[in-house]
């Protein structure tokens, strides 16, 4: 059996170790929790990723030597934005040494910038929110969400770092003009998008994941419910739960043929008060969710890495038992104020559950993960006479 080469974290490791499928980590990072997993049966350490162009080569030059060592062509998973934007651009030099299936160079693109996205929806006619120009927006008396154009070198970025305080995916101002008066805003207008605010709370907030064969025939999918994030309405994922719905999954199963869809994806929606589902975005990429589909019984990374190796797709039907935590995220969900202490813990107390890092099968990515924090933190506060020399 040939290994997945993933650029990618400890979900996605454990979703694929889950299906016997070896799993081979490679990262800039030396020491991630997704290294120790007991499903992680090797280490590819890659150079830096910038967002030059000789940082790029550099790490496709890495992959591509490491995968002809295997005289096969291995699959490539890809977890992230700036993960899919290096797999999308590099693609020729790729594509002889992996197996990928990527969309259309031109829906690619598209699909990673949110004005393309926009404007290709308002075109073929998916219910996505309205748009809302600069020149207008100090117009606009109901509530707008401001979001990236784009989530590449999310973590530094100054949208996240300082208009969105280091948390969090967009930002909610109470009508147009307070938006338009708020500096930072004026400041990083290029870079953003501006929307109506689709109303409701966490838990309007949906999901439609699966994989598509080239067309857009959706060979495996599952739909998602978030239960709780952090922050609530615009942040990550702190507590999730799978649902069915008939309509959100019909509705994703067009959008996917509409658009000749390929590959991987996963489709946000938000349910308005009246029922109608309101499509966010679309990320063609590995994610969190993975893991809580493969224990549920809907294992897409498996499916992806049975298409691209030829072997024949199965589809089964899924589970909504189990939930997904991040207690870290959820702990804070709490501290914030979104629930109550009583109420958070009655929330944990029942439904079997996995998490982000702790799994009892798979306790090493867990306990180096605190290892490492609790080394960093006895070196901030080691006297300097006492540090190591450098």
């Amino acid at each position: 059996m040939v290994p997945v080469i993933l650029l990618g974290g400890l979900n996605v490791v454990r979703a694929l170790g889950l299906a016997g499928i070896p799993v081979i980590v490679a990262s800039s990072e030396r020491r991630t929790p997704s290294m120790a997993s007991r499903y992680c049966k090797g280490v590819l350490e890659l150079p830096p990723m910038g967002q030059d162009a000789s940082s790029r080569d550099a790490i496709v030059d890495t992959l591509v030597r490491a995968a002809t060592k295997f005289g096969a062509r291995l699959p490539l998973f890809y977890d992230n934005d700036d993960r899919l934007t290096l797999v999308q651009e590099c693609r020729a030099l790729l594509a002889p040494h992996f197996s990928l299936l990527l969309n259309e160079p031109a829906l690619a693109d598209a699909l990673l910038e949110k004005s393309r996205f926009q404007a290709l929806a308002e075109r073929t006619g998916l219910p996505v929110p309205r748009r809302i120009e600069w020149h207008t927006l100090e117009a606009e008396r109901g509530p707008v969400l401001v979001k990236p154009r784009t989530r590449t070198a999310w973590d530094s970025s100054s949208v996240r770092l300082q208009l969105f305080g280091g948390a969090g995916k967009a930002r909610i101002f109470a009508n147009g003009r307070e938006a338009r008066a708020n500096a930072l805003v004026a400041q990083l207008a290029a870079g953003l998008q501006f929307q109506e605010y689709v109303p409701g709370g966490d838990d309007a907030i949906w999901s439609f994941h699966g994989f598509a064969a080239p067309g857009g025939e959706v060979l495996a999918s599952f739909v998602g419910r978030k239960i709780r994030t952090y922050p609530a309405l615009t942040g990550d994922s702190s507590y999730l739960r799978l649902a069915r719905d008939s309509r959100l999954e019909a509705l994703g199963r067009d959008i996917a043929a509409r658009l000749r869809l390929a590959g991987i994806f996963k489709m946000d929606f938000k349910r308005r008060p009246d029922g109608r589902f309101v499509l966010f975005e679309i990320n063609t990429r590995f994610n969190l969710w993975h893991y809580l589909g493969a224990v549920s019984g809907v294992n897409l990374p498996q499916v992806a890495y049975r298409y691209l190796t030829g072997e024949k797709v199965e589809t089964t039907a899924y589970r909504v038992r189990h939930r997904w935590l991040c207690l870290r995220e959820d702990w804070r969900a709490h501290k914030a104020g979104q629930v109550s202490l009583p109420r958070w813990l009655l929330s944990l107390c029942y439904m079997p559950k996995v998490y982000d890092l702790f799994a009892w099968t798979d306790p090493l990515p867990f306990v180096r993960y605190w290892t490492g924090r609790i080394r960093s933190a006895l070196s901030r506060r080691m006297p300097r006479w006492l540090a190591p020399a450098s």
